[in-house]
Order: structure tokens, then sequence, then C-alpha cells
């Protein structure tokens, strides 16, 4: 009888793991790098989220102002028409006067 080594067998990788392991091209990063690097991407993220916010309420602001325009131009000359238009352009200049106000304070 031939005596037994009892040897463990490493498990066999998965190809992910071969590949992962076996590039040089891979960059592994302590915990604090990838925290650093994760607060950034969160940031940009959110600056794209509140850009892009802005931009839909000032496209959906436009879009009021030109119902509101339209309403005018159907109106025949007079208060209605002219309350009419002075809200158009209120509606368009309601975000600017705010952010102008926010910056004198």
């Amino acid at each position: 009888m031939k005596p037994t080594m009892h040897t463990h067998a490493q498990p066999e990788m998965s190809q992910l793991q071969r590949q992962l392991l076996g590039q040089d091209h891979v960059k592994f990063f302590t915990q604090q790098e990838f925290d650093e690097s994760l607060a950034f991407a969160k940031a940009e993220i959110m600056t794209v989220a509140i850009e892009t916010t802005k931009k839909a309420i000032w496209i959906e602001r436009e879009a009021c102002s030109e119902v509101v325009k339209n309403l005018a131009d159907a109106e025949e000359e007079g208060e209605v028409c002219t309350a009419l238009k002075n809200a158009s352009e209120a509606i368009l200049n309601r975000m600017n006067v705010r952010h102008d106000q926010r910056l004198e304070k």
C-alpha cells in the first residue's frame, strides 16, 4: 500500500480571476484612494444632476412663457393682452431675478 499524501488542491480560479490577477494593467486601490475617488465621482454626478435639473426647469419655463404669449397674441389689444405679455416676460425672468437677488445677499 502506498502512503497517501494529503495535499489540498487549490480551487480552480474563474476566468475573471485569471484575467485580473494575470494582467499587469490592473491597478488596485487602497480603501482611502477608493473613498476619495468615490467622493469625487459623487460630486461630479451631483453637479451634472443639478445642471440637468436647472436646464429642464428652464425648458419648462420657456414653454410656459410661450403658452402665455400665445394667449396674449390671441387677445385683442388691451389690459388683458398687456397683462398676459407681462406675465410671459415675468415667467422667463423669474429665475434670473431670484438668482440675482441671492447674489446680492
